[in-house]
């Protein structure tokens, strides 16, 4: 971006600003700090974030967010247009896309913004009157550095990189977790949870691996373990829950992503794959170990977070996670679940 090109924003101009991150868990989590820094920028404008549903914990509730647009997982034609008729109601001036899929770039081409930032993306440029790099020539950007390059083209002078924020767990969900903190006498104990799960079965550890480590952790006499995951996870659940010799709690598939955030914030240590859940952690002040896979610490590591970061160094990675060229995932799971145990240590 020349300095030119900059001269020709005036961001005196700029009232209404509309945001799109459609999923998931941590790419949503990581543009909190973009969400932060263009209030800084801009106090007095209206800031709109648009969310697919199952996500809409992660936004709901920021204070730097005037307005959310829930969307439907999968919407008809004429939902879609619908939504495309409410936003040029709105008549934004800004549109900044940090998603960039299909459905994120058609609402930034028909939003009728006066200025659409987005990032350069193969055969969608034309879309975007400003549109950035994801990566520099050589090297990576973290993924929220990516986002806050964004903002930085409307005129936002950023002296210092802002911490992720999510919203706080309402006084119900706060309950829950409080509650199962009680019954399970967890007060005073070192609670270590494990995220079981991720994404997709690169970023899976697997059951064997899980198991191993929490026999290893239960070797430590204050500790006490809770897993976490989706609905999607209780297959993993019961094969752990049956192999571990460790007395193990679970609240895999009953928490939702504040009532994650609660539970982790209680927790002595989190550990888990480069995953959501990891980043939700990351919005904490808990440790956490974290798995690194396909994926490189450069570009996702948990944001301004005590953390260990666990990987093995292939030649492979980063690789695109569509096919694992030695078909054994050997990035992930050839992780020794003692070396883990031993990161584990550091924190408890």
């Amino acid at each position: 971006m020349t300095q030119k090109r900059r001269q020709k924003i005036d961001p005196s101009q700029i009232r209404k600003i509309l945001l799109i991150r459609l999923r998931r868990i941590g790419d949503i989590v990581l543009t909190t700090p973009a969400i932060s820094t263009l209030r800084q920028g801009f106090p007095k404008a209206s800031i709109s974030y648009i969310v697919e549903k199952p996500y809409r914990e992660l936004v709901e509730g920021n204070p730097n967010l005037d307005k959310v647009i829930v969307l439907e997982k999968k919407q008809s034609l004429r939902d879609f247009l619908k939504l495309i008729r409410l936003i040029r109601k709105e008549k934004y001036d800004v549109v900044l896309d940090f998603h960039g899929g299909p459905r994120a770039s058609f609402i930034t081409l028909f939003s009728r913004a006066k200025l659409k930032v987005g990032y350069k993306i193969k055969y969608k440029n034309f879309i975007y009157n400003i549109k950035l790099p994801r990566s520099p020539k050589k090297g990576y950007f973290h993924s929220v550095e990516n986002h806050i390059n964004l903002v930085r083209v409307l005129g936002v002078d950023i002296k210092s990189l802002p911490p992720l924020y999510l919203p706080q767990a309402r006084k119900t969900e706060a309950e829950k977790v409080r509650k199962f903190i009680e019954e399970n006498k967890l007060e005073g104990c070192k609670i270590i949870t494990i995220h079981i799960s991720a994404g997709n079965e690169f970023r899976n550890w697997g059951v064997d691996n899980l198991m191993q480590l929490t026999n290893l952790l239960a070797q430590r006499p204050d500790a006490k373990i809770v897993l976490l995951g989706t609905s999607e996870d209780q297959k993993a659940e019961e094969e752990i829950l049956k192999k571990s010799t460790a007395s193990l709690l679970s609240l895999v598939g009953k928490l939702n992503l504040r009532e994650v955030k609660e539970l982790i914030s209680h927790s002595s240590l989190f550990v888990g794959p480069d995953s959501g859940p990891m980043h939700i952690a990351a919005s904490t002040s808990t440790p956490i170990v974290a798995l690194f896979g396909p994926n490189l610490p450069a570009f996702n590591a948990p944001w301004q977070a005590k953390a260990v970061l666990v990987e093995k160094e292939l030649d492979c990675r980063p690789c695109k996670q569509r096919r694992c060229i030695y078909e054994d995932f050997r990035c992930l799971r050839g992780i020794e679940p003692e070396e883990v145990y031993q990161a584990c240590l550091r924190f408890i």
